[in-house]
């Protein structure tokens, strides 16, 4: 495993939610950067941003590991849940709450 690699699962493994972004959590560089954002931002999650413009050998790292072409792309507990539009729909059916509470994980207004 490359150097990049480990960066990139140590990353993923050791934080319950992480978003690998354009930008940051507090300044998104793309639409659907910042609409992932949104999304955790309203379930009041605790999730760590990684700006993958802030270094192309992640930007390109993250797509290899993944095996998912584009950016922003969402772990949960390791897994890999999506991109924007899945994450999107995922929110808007309630399966991305639900999803996160099966893995242990608070949402804003939860039981």
């Amino acid at each position: 495993m490359s150097g990049i690699n480990e960066f990139i699962d140590n990353e993923v493994k050791t934080n319950d939610v992480v978003l690998f972004m354009k930008g940051t959590p507090q300044f998104p560089q793309c639409g659907f950067s910042g609409q992932v954002v949104q999304i955790l931002d309203y379930l009041g999650l605790d999730y760590k941003g990684v700006n993958v413009l802030a270094d192309q050998e992640i930007r390109e790292g993250i797509k290899q590991y993944s095996n998912w072409p584009t950016i922003p792309q969402l772990y949960v507990k390791g897994e890999f849940v999506g991109g924007c539009d899945i994450v999107r729909e995922m929110f808007q059916s309630g399966e991305l709450q639900s999803h996160l509470q099966d893995n242990g994980i608070t949402t804003r207004g939860a039981a």
